[in-house]
């Protein structure tokens, strides 16, 4: 079975294949209480070898105390945890097969990068010139050789990620922890990092989870996604099957930006349903069956990218609606339509840029018309 490791808001691109046969990492009905407040809700999941993982959610959903107790910075309330087939519960965090790389890098900035680099090992007390050998591969890697004699502070941002990066992966971890590894970093540079933490772990074969609040991040970044909410793993797919099939009104929502519209099931067979909207002056209609009554209260959600923008009204009574441009937002490579239809509901709409000529656009206040195929809504239970 071939998973998509890498891509941005739902595109598609070359698989990459995951082995789910070789589990790593098993975490079993694993509950983290601080006194009466559940951090963590009986969660259970498999992480398999050589992948990147994230774990995906808001402040406070307890991604950050499932990550500790993998580390063993925590103990779980309740339930077990597994790394390479070996119960954590007695291993001390110096013992288990992981390292940690922290949001603040926690570089020492008395000590210049190849010391900074060089420290775990020299707890560990190896021999010298396996320690200088390591680190010259090491910073090889993640192309600081040169800077191995600065200290931190004469580093720029993405420099002393590096940094810590390698310091985590010098002392060959079969399991690295990343938690918000790319939060303080601008938005480019950020960018440009996320493929080289790709490419170093395709290269280095370790296993990564990784904790970020960031969609686009964990969309990039992962080859499968753990959405959590409120302690609970509330979805656990693809970053493709995250976004074109969300499982819940929740990770529709957290993930990217969507449409939502309330209705009732009028028609339901094997090879399609309609859906009668109150906020729509037409039926969503849907070319797949969804096992439910007629009748039932649903909620039909709709990418905005996958959403018609067109002067000319649509063929068809079916999956449109009139409404007329309230706001732009002009992102360079697409523009963000805000459209009032006529029920009254703010629509958004985005469209790629993809002609330079100003005149040929849709443009404030112009009464257009909405459309969408029959793949694009998913449906999603009240």
């Amino acid at each position: 079975m071939t998973e998509r490791q890498g891509h941005v808001s739902g595109e598609g691109g070359p698989p990459r294949p995951i082995d789910k046969s070789n589990e790593y990492v098993r975490i079993e009905n694993v509950t983290k209480r601080f006194g009466d407040f559940v951090a963590v809700d009986n969660v259970s999941l498999s992480i398999f070898k050589g992948e990147i993982f994230c774990l995906l959610g808001g402040s406070g959903c307890g991604k950050t105390t499932l990550l500790r107790m993998l580390a063993g910075f925590e103990a779980p309330t309740s339930g077990r945890i597994f790394i390479d087939g070996q119960d954590m519960e007695d291993t001390l965090p110096y013992e288990r097969p992981v390292n940690m790389m922290f949001q603040s890098y926690a570089l020492f900035p008395h000590m210049t990068v190849e010391k900074n680099v060089s420290f775990g090992l020299e707890q560990e007390k190896l021999p010298r010139k396996e320690i200088d050998q390591r680190v010259a591969e090491m910073l090889e890697t993640v192309k600081l050789s040169e800077l191995a004699r600065r200290k931190p502070h004469q580093l720029s941002g993405g420099q002393r990620q590096r940094v810590a990066l390698a310091r985590a992966l010098v002392k060959k971890p079969k399991l690295l922890l990343l938690d918000e590894p790319l939060g303080a970093l601008d938005k480019k540079l950020r960018e440009a990092t996320q493929f080289e933490l790709i490419n170093l772990q395709e290269k280095l074969g370790v296993t990564f989870v990784v904790v970020t609040h960031d969609q686009e991040e964990a969309m990039t970044l992962a080859s499968r996604i753990g959405v959590m909410d409120r302690g609970e793993i509330v979805q656990v797919g693809t970053p493709t099957e995250i976004y074109e099939y969300p499982t819940s009104r929740f990770v529709a929502d957290f993930i990217g930006s969507v449409n939502m519209f309330e209705g009732r099931l009028t028609e339901d067979e094997p090879n399609y349903v309609r859906i009668h909207a109150p906020e729509l002056s037409c039926a969503i209609y849907v070319d797949h069956g969804i096992s439910s009554a007629p009748g039932a209260a649903v909620w039909a959600a709709i990418r905005p990218e996958k959403i018609e923008l067109t002067r000319e009204e649509p063929a068809g009574p079916d999956n449109r609606a009139r409404g007329v441009v309230k706001d732009i937002a002009y992102m360079g490579d697409m523009s963000i339509y805000l459209v009032k239809i006529d029920s009254g509901k703010m629509v958004r709409v985005t469209l790629p840029n993809s002609v330079r000529q100003l005149s040929e656009r849709i443009s404030w206040d112009e009464t257009v018309w909405l459309s969408w195929d029959p793949s694009s809504p998913v449906i999603l239970p009240q």
